[in-house]
């Protein structure tokens, strides 16, 4: 004789309640994906129009060559845009122009930044006020600053005339070859410099005060606290300011255009600006994006090798 059971075992009663739960938990899901969608879509589509749709543009349109004035209609070349400014002496000077450039400013920005972050976080008095006189700079449009800076660094301009009551010798800055590109320097770093800075001090500012209160205890020093504590444990704000002003700087246009022209003698001339004015100066549309296309890739190599080297270790630690 067999017995009928009348009740569900506990395990067919769970898996009925998650048999009822899968399509509301489903529903909830794509509503969700849905609404992150919309959110998205302003920045995605910003992106296609703004950043890869002039990047595929501009590949395309290397591969063409036609007469500089649009007076023929340009035909499909292939690579000859990149054997012939790879060919060009005055254009591989520029890339190494631009290259050094780079490899001056890029670490001179970031060790500044890094020192200021520094000092604004100690306890010093009127720390509010000392971040927000060394960010100024940077609330003020690049545009103005390169004027400000283009009169203050005239032959007869107030710089000069403070070193002549020092009893120094006037400096040439802009219009000279040798000191031409060192005053773009001076210029994009005073304007870039406290943007940066505010990026380090949230980093300083999040690392726990534990850490430092450890370092005291072990007796650490300022510097042995700073590499060992400091900089490990800032080194995704150190990036990202790294990665970010390495890509302002290469393409980096406004003081040189305003300031100088790309002269005395070529000395400032770099390769956004060489780009630019191969484009609209000379009317060569294609050599022009060639240019600008061959500018992303050095670009892409730099910020390559910096997320390289400021990688953060996620190999598990065996342990002793």
């Amino acid at each position: 004789m067999t017995i009928s059971r009348t009740s569900r075992s506990p395990r067919s009663l769970l898996g009925a309640a998650r048999g009822a739960v899968r399509p509301w938990t489903g529903r909830r899901r794509a509503k969700e994906s849905a609404w992150a969608a919309l959110f998205l879509a302003p920045a995605v589509i910003a992106i296609v129009a703004m950043r890869i749709a002039p990047t595929a543009s501009a590949i395309e349109s290397s591969l063409y060559s036609g007469f500089p004035g649009g007076i023929l209609e340009p035909v499909f070349s292939g690579l000859r845009n990149y054997h012939d400014l790879w060919a060009s002496e005055a254009f591989r000077e520029t890339v190494v122009r631009t290259l050094v450039f780079n490899l001056v400013i890029n670490p001179l920005q970031i060790v500044i930044a890094l020192a200021l972050a520094v000092a604004m976080t100690r306890k010093i008095h009127a720390a509010g006020l000392w971040r927000t006189l060394v960010f100024v700079p940077a609330t003020v449009p690049i545009v103005g600053s390169s004027i400000l800076w283009g009169i203050g660094l005239q032959p007869r301009g107030p710089v000069n005339a403070i070193i002549r009551a020092l009893g120094g010798e006037p400096q040439p800055f802009f219009t000279s070859a040798d000191q031409a590109l060192a005053s773009i320097i001076l210029v994009a770093s005073w304007i870039g410099v406290g943007y940066w800075m505010l990026f380090l001090i949230a980093g300083i500012q999040a690392i726990p005060e534990e850490y430092y209160e450890a370092a005291r205890l072990d007796r650490a020093g300022p510097l042995r606290t700073f590499l060992s504590i400091t900089i490990p444990l800032l080194k995704r704000p150190l990036l990202f300011v790294l990665v970010a002003d390495t890509v302002a700087n290469f393409v980096l246009f406004v003081p040189v255009q305003i300031l100088t022209g790309g002269g005395p003698q070529n000395s400032t001339t770099m390769q956004m600006f060489n780009a630019y004015r191969t484009t609209f100066g000379y009317s060569s549309k294609n050599l022009g994006a060639a240019e600008v296309v061959i500018l992303t890739l050095i670009m892409l190599v730099f910020v390559a090798l910096q997320f390289r080297l400021l990688r953060e270790d996620r190999s598990p630690r065996r342990r002793a």
